[in-house]
């Protein structure tokens, strides 16, 4: 059975979306993944089929009622790893997208209004997860990313098996820059390393173009590589070394 993906939403009309075209919609035609969008709004108990009320203690919007919301996850619990798109969940990574595209799929719960009412979280056995410091309509939009990023991680859907080893944030590092034909450009080359043909060197410079725009432009990043880089055995040795 490939990677199923199930998503709870106000808006399932929004799905697959981008994630029917592509890499991604071919792996959906060709069974690698499959897709079930269900509407949290059919399992509310009342004639209006209501999702949400007031905040309690007063404030603006409105927010998600837990009981519907648990009827939803309910009807779909089976033992997948449970994700609601929230921005006050903990960061999506590389690291927890290769753990999800290896496991059988996800169960993802989208957020809207003001967000989900906290016993939520407390009563159901739900991981936060945001995909950036900023606050989009609702949780469909990083669903959708969410999805993407781990879909093509799936076997056979970006065809060599090699073909992802050496993007951005794979290494802890983001990719180096990449140039293509033709050689020359409004005045700008090609890095001649890259002309080359020694393997070598153009690894050595893919390696530190990595570093370098890295710690540019990325100091949380770069921080965060050279400290697993000093606690790895190979990297204490380094460091004995050069002490």
């Amino acid at each position: 059975m490939g990677f199923a993906a199930t998503i709870l939403t106000l808006y399932p009309e929004m799905f697959p979306g981008p994630l029917g075209a592509s890499l991604a919609g071919r792996a959906l035609a060709e069974g690698r993944w499959s897709l079930d969008a269900r509407n949290i709004r059919d399992f509310a108990t009342d004639r209006h089929r209501t999702v949400d009320d007031t905040p309690a203690g007063g404030g603006a919007g409105m927010v998600l009622r837990a009981d519907v919301v648990a009827a939803a996850v309910d009807s779909v619990a089976d033992g997948r790893p449970l994700l609601a798109m929230t921005p006050r969940g903990t960061p999506l990574t590389q690291e927890r997208v290769r753990s999800l595209a290896a496991g059988p799929g996800a169960i993802i719960l989208c957020g809207r209004f003001e967000g989900f009412d906290e016993r939520l979280f407390e009563a159901r056995p739900i991981e936060a997860v945001s995909i950036g410091d900023y606050v989009l309509s609702g949780g469909e939009m990083g669903a959708l990313v969410l999805l993407d990023a781990c879909i093509r991680l799936l076997p056979g859907v970006m065809g060599a098996p090699s073909s992802g080893d050496e993007e951005s944030f794979e290494s802890g590092l983001l990719e180096y820059p990449h140039y293509t034909r033709p050689y020359e450009w409004e005045g700008r080359t090609i890095p001649e390393v890259l002309r080359s043909g020694d393997h070598a060197r153009i690894a050595a410079w893919r390696k530190l173009q990595a570093e370098t725009d890295t710690r540019l432009r990325r100091p949380d990043l770069w921080e965060r590589h050279e400290g697993a880089r000093a606690r790895s055995p190979s990297g204490a040795r380094r460091q004995t070394k050069e002490d």
